[in-house]
C-alpha cells in the first residue's frame, strides 16, 4: 500500500510537470557487477544531451530520450528509487507517460541486481532509424540513426574493449564516431553536436559522481566525441601531487599559460583532506568540464585541460573544498571560506 500511495504522489506530480525536450539519437547505459559501478554514454545532434543521462551510483542507469520528456525521467528515477526492477520502470514509464503518447519514446534502463538486469523500449513512432540492443548488463539505444550499423558498431567497441567501465563506454561512442550517425548531422560533417560520459562508484552520491565530462556544443566540421576523448584522455592521466609541502590554507593559481589555446594548466593546493571540485564554467555561469571531483589528502596539485571543444572566450575556473562526508559539488561562481575562483582567457 505504501508503493501504491507513492506512485499516486508521483503520477500526480508529474501531471504538473510536462516539459518537452527535442529528440535524442544513440546512448548507451550499463553497469559492471565486479566494481559496482554504473555509467552511461551517449550524443546527439542537439546540444545538452546530457539531460537524459539519469545515474544512480550503487543502484543502476535509466536513459530517456526520443522526445525527451523531463517528466517522464523524473517519473522513472522515482521508480527506481523505490526499487522497481527495470523491466517494472520501462512498463510503468510507458503506461503512464506525460503525454499519453509512448510510441514516440525511447527508454534504456539497468540496475546491478542478480549480476546486472536490463530493459529497453523502443516506440513505434520513433524517427527512423531506431532499435536497440540488450545484453546482460547494458542496454543500447538509438533513433534518427544512419542504420543498425551504428548500434552494432558500439556493441562491437564495448564488449571488445579491455578496462574500467568508463574506458569501454568511451569506447562505445567511439563506435558510433561515423559522420551523420545521426543523420541530422550529416551536413555538419559529424556524427553529433554534443557529446557525455559518466560513470558512479558505489560510494558516490548522485551529486558527486566519480566521472561526468560533457562536450555540450561543437561548431561545424568538429566532432563531439572527439573532444569528449580528449577530455577522457586528461581524466585518465588524472592530476598530479606536485609538492608534499602541506599548504596553509586552501589555494588556486593562475592558470598558465594564459591567455592559452588550447591548452593549459592549473595548480591548486589544499591543507586538509576533504572532497575536491575543481569545475570550468562559461561567461554565463554554465558548467563546461569538471576537472577534479573527488576525495584529495593534503597537498598541493597540478592539472592539465584541453579546451579544443570550446570557442575563444573568458572562462572562470572554480575549487571548492568540503569537509569528509559533505558533498563537493559545486554549481555556482560564488566565492567562500572553501571556495577559490579564477579567470582564464582561451584565444584561438
Amino acid at each position: 500500500m505504501k508503493k501504491l500511495f507513492l506512485l499516486t504522489v508521483i503520477l500526480m506530480f508529474i501531471a504538473n510537470s510536462n516539459t518537452a525536450v527535442s529528440q535524442d539519437t544513440f546512448s548507451i547505459v550499463a553497469v559492471d557487477p565486479v566494481t559496482g559501478e554504473v555509467g552511461s554514454a551517449g550524443a546527439s545532434c542537439v546540444a545538452g544531451s546530457i539531460i537524459l543521462s539519469d545515474v544512480h551510483p550503487g543502484v543502476g542507469v535509466i536513459h530517456t530520450q526520443a522526445s525527451y520528456l523531463a517528466a517522464n525521467q523524473n517519473y522513472a528515477r522515482s521508480l527506481m528509487n523505490l526499487g522497481l526492477s527495470p523491466s517494472q520502470i520501462r512498463d510503468s514509464v510507458v503506461a503512464h507517460d506525460s503525454q499519453n503518447n509512448p510510441s514516440v519514446r525511447q527508454y534504456g534502463i539497468v540496475d546491478l541486481v542478480n549480476g546486472g538486469r536490463t530493459a529497453a523500449y523502443t516506440g513505434v513512432n520513433c524517427l527512423n532509424y531506431k532499435n536497440h540492443i540488450l545484453g546482460p548488463y547494458y542496454s543500447i539505444q538509438g533513433n534518427i540513426l544512419l542504420g543498425q550499423q551504428i548500434l552494432d558498431s558500439m556493441q562491437t567497441r564495448f564488449l571488445n574493449t579491455q578496462g574500467s567501465l568508463a574506458t569501454r563506454l568511451m569506447a562505445a561512442l567511439q563506435g558510433a564516431k561515423v559522420i551523420g550517425a545521426d543523420t541530422r548531422c550529416t551536413g555538419r560533417n559529424t556524427s553529433s553536436i554534443s557529446a557525455f560520459l559518466r560513470v558512479g562508484r558505489p560510494q558516490d552520491t548522485l551529486g558527486t559522481l566519480y566521472l561526468s565530462l560533457n562536450v555540450n556544443n561543437t561548431p561545424v566540421n568538429k566532432d563531439p566525441i572527439d573532444s569528449l576523448q580528449v577530455l577522457f584522455n586528461n581524466f585518465l592521466t588524472g592530476i598530479r601531487n606536485i609538492s608534499t609541502e602541506i599548504p596553509s590554507d586552501i589555494f588556486l593559481a593562475q592558470n598558465y599559460p594564459n591567455p592559452f589555446n588550447p591548452d593549459t594548466n592549473l595548480k591548486f593546493g589544499i591543507p586538509n583532506t576533504g572532497f575536491v571540485s575543481l569545475k570550468i564554467y562559461d561567461m554565463l555561469g554554465k558548467e563546461v568540464a569538471t576537472l577534479v571531483n573527488e576525495s584529495l589528502n593534503p597537498g598541493n596539485y597540478e592539472i592539465s585541460w584541453n579546451a579544443d571543444a570550446l570557442p575563444s572566450g573568458i572562462y572562470y575556473y572554480t575549487l571548492v573544498m568540503s569537509s569528509p562526508g559533505e558533498a563537493g559539488s559545486s554549481n555556482s561562481l560564488n566565492t567562500g571560506g572553501n571556495t577559490v575562483t579564477k579567470r582564464m582567457v582561451l584565444m584561438k
